[in-house]
């Protein structure tokens, strides 16, 4: 498969990474294609509603970051987004993304039937805050009909390193068995 992974945490040596680089070795060892682009380092702004998706030849009119990473959206079997949790929410790193996804609805795009995974952690103690996140993530799958292949949520993280007293890179690694 060809998976695309789309990160949202701005600490390259953060928990979030560390399950990310755990998901991408085991996917990798299982073969499959896997192109990694952390949305935190790149010029990426929210959707101007503007509706010329694709008019220009690029997924979006406004040129940034977000039209090197949508061929790859477009041409993936599976997608993978990874994040913290910020205030009870999708982190703005990652936002204009996936509010840019929908790009290929307007332009009527062949993006239905890819799998997604959601791999997330914050450091909340109780892991049903991150509904922030799974429960948008779940309704975009739904409108895009992606599949959800699996989660990795992992609360009772904050420091750098913290990821190491949990299983979650164990998770982040065995999602990709899912693909």
């Amino acid at each position: 498969m060809k998976i695309t992974v789309i990160t949202g945490s701005p600490r390259k040596d953060g928990n979030t990474f560390a399950m990310v680089d755990a998901f991408i070795n085991a996917a990798k060892a299982k073969g499959h294609e896997v192109v990694r682009f952390d949305a935190a380092m790149m010029k990426i702004g929210g959707c101007h509603a503007c509706m010329t998706c694709f008019k220009t030849g690029k997924a979006c009119s406004f040129d940034d970051d977000f039209n090197i990473i949508a061929p790859h959206i477009l041409d993936a079997d599976a997608v993978v987004y990874a994040m913290p949790l910020y205030w009870y929410s999708i982190p703005a790193q990652i936002k204009g993304v996936i509010d840019r996804v929908f790009s290929f609805c307007v332009a009527e795009k062949p993006i239905q039937n890819k799998k997604m995974g959601l791999i997330c952690c914050c450091e909340e103690h109780d892991a049903k805050l991150l509904e922030g996140i799974t429960i948008p993530m779940k309704r975009t799958a739904d409108l895009l009909k992606w599949e959800i292949a699996g989660e990795v949520l992992v609360p009772s993280v904050f420091n750098e390193g913290d990821i190491n007293n949990t299983d979650g890179c164990a998770q982040a690694a065995a999602l990709a068995e899912k693909f």
